[in-house]
C-alpha cells in the first residue's frame, strides 16, 4: 500500500460522470470515489457498508487503491470524480494543470505519520551519517524534511534511501537502514524491531499534514447537488462511527487488513474533524489552523525542493459553503 505522495503532477484534468437510469429514488449521477490505506479514509468503507450514500440519495462507487499514487493520477486523469489525499498532493497536481477543488477536510495527522529510529538513536539530530528511509515524494518523506530542518539538518547530512513504504518498514526491521519515514498502519510494522522508537511524528508539525477530499472543479460547478449529499454522507458517517465504534472499528480495521487492537492505537494520530472544524479550517488566517495558510507554507516548499516548477494558484482552490450546509 502506498499513501500520500506529494510529487504526482498530472496536467489535464476531466470530469468522470457516469450518468444511469435512476430506480431507487437516488441520484442519476454516480460519482467515483477513490481512497487508500489511512486511517482518515477508512471512514468511507463505513459509509458504503451501512448504506449511508443511498440514505442522503447518491450513487457513490467506492474505488479503493493499493497504491495510494494511483488514485492522485486517476483523479488527474479524470478517471475519478474526486479522491481522498492529502493538501500537499491536492497542491501538486494543481501546479501542474489539474483543475480540483477542496470539499471537505477529513483529517489531520496527529501522530500517525512517524520518523522512525533504531536502538541508540534518540534525537532526530542523531540521524546525521545515518541511513534513513522513506518513500520519495511521499508525506513521511516530508515529515523527514520537516524534522531534519528543525534540528538544523538537510537531507544532504543523511544517507537517503527512497523505497515503498511497506520495502522501507520491512528493510528497517531487518537492520538494513538505521531510521524509517512511514505512516500508520506502516508504523506498527516498523515498531516490531526491539528497541525502536519514533523521535519524530506529525504531532510536532500541527497541521502540516491536512487529508481532503478534492473533486473534479467542473464536476462542483455542474453537480452541485450530489457533492452536498457525499459531504453530508462523511458527517452522519463519523456520527454513526461515534455511536457504535467497536462494529465501525472492525469494519475499518479488516479494510487496513490490521486487528481492531492495532487500529484502535491510531485514533489519537488522526484527528477527524468536526463540522465546527472544517468551518475554521477553511476560513482564511495565519497560522497552521487555516487551510490557506498551510497551502501557502506547503506550496513555498515544493518550489523551493523542486518538487514542483511553478507555485500552484489556490484562487478557488477551496470551497467551504458545503461543509457549512451541513445538517
Amino acid at each position: 500500500m502506498k499513501r500520500r505522495s506529494f510529487l504526482t503532477a498530472v496536467a489535464g484534468a476531466a470530469v468522470l460522470a457516469a450518468c444511469g437510469e435512476d430506480t431507487s429514488g437516488t441520484s442519476a449521477t454516480a460519482i467515483t470515489l477513490g481512497f487508500s490505506a489511512w486511517p482518515g479514509w477508512f471512514p468511507w468503507q463505513v459509509a458504503q457498508e451501512q448504506g449511508l450514500f443511498a440514505k442522503n440519495g447518491v450513487t457513490v462507487e467506492l474505488k479503493y487503491f493499493d497504491s495510494y499514487t494511483d488514485s492522485l493520477n486517476a483523479l488527474a486523469t479524470g478517471n475519478l470524480t474526486c479522491n481522498s489525499q492529502t493538501l500537499n498532493d491536492t497542491l501538486s497536481s494543481v501546479s501542474g494543470g489539474s483543475k480540483q477543488t477542496i470539499v471537505l477536510l477529513n483529517d489531520n495527522s496527529t501522530g500517525n505519520d512517524q520518523i522512525i529510529a533504531a536502538p541508540g538513536i534518540r534525537t532526530v539530530a542523531d540521524l546525521k551519517g545515518k541511513k534513513v528511509a522513506a518513500e520519495q515524494g511521499t508525506v513521511d518523506h516530508y515529515l523527514l524534511l520537516l524534522a531534519l530542518e528543525k534540528a538544523g539538518l538537510t537531507e544532504k547530512d543523511v544517507t537517503f534511501t527512497p523505497l515503498l513504504t511497506d520495502a522501507a518498514a520491512a528493510a528497517f526491521v531487518a537492520g538494513q537502514v538505521d531510521a524509517v519515514g512511514v505512516f500508520a498502519p506502516f508504523t506498527t510494522t516498523a515498531l516490531a524491531r526491539a528497541g525502536s522508537t519514533a523521535i519524530s511524528t506529525s504531532k510536532d508539525f500541527p497541521g502540516a499534514i491536512p487529508d481532503a477530499l478534492p473533486f473534479q472543479s467542473q464536476f462542483v460547478k455542474d453537480h452541485p447537488d450530489e457533492v452536498q449529499k457525499v459531504v453530508q454522507t462523511w458527517f452522519d458517517t463519523t456520527a454513526w462511527i461515534k455511536a457504535n465504534p467497536a462494529a465501525a472499528v472492525s469494519i475499518m480495521a479488516k479494510k487496513g487488513g490490521v486487528s481492531d487492537e492495532d487500529y484502535k492505537s491510531y485514533d489519537a494520530g488522526t484527528t477527524i474533524f468536526t463540522k465546527e472544524q472544517n468551518i475554521e479550517a477553511f476560513t482564511p488566517g495565519t497560522d497552521a489552523t487555516h487551510l490557506d495558510f498551510q497551502a501557502g507554507r506547503i506550496a513555498e516548499f515544493l518550489v523551493s525542493t523542486k518538487l514542483v516548477e511553478t507555485k500552484p494558484p489556490l484562487d478557488g482552490l477551496f470551497e467551504p459553503k458545503f461543509v457549512k450546509a451541513v445538517r
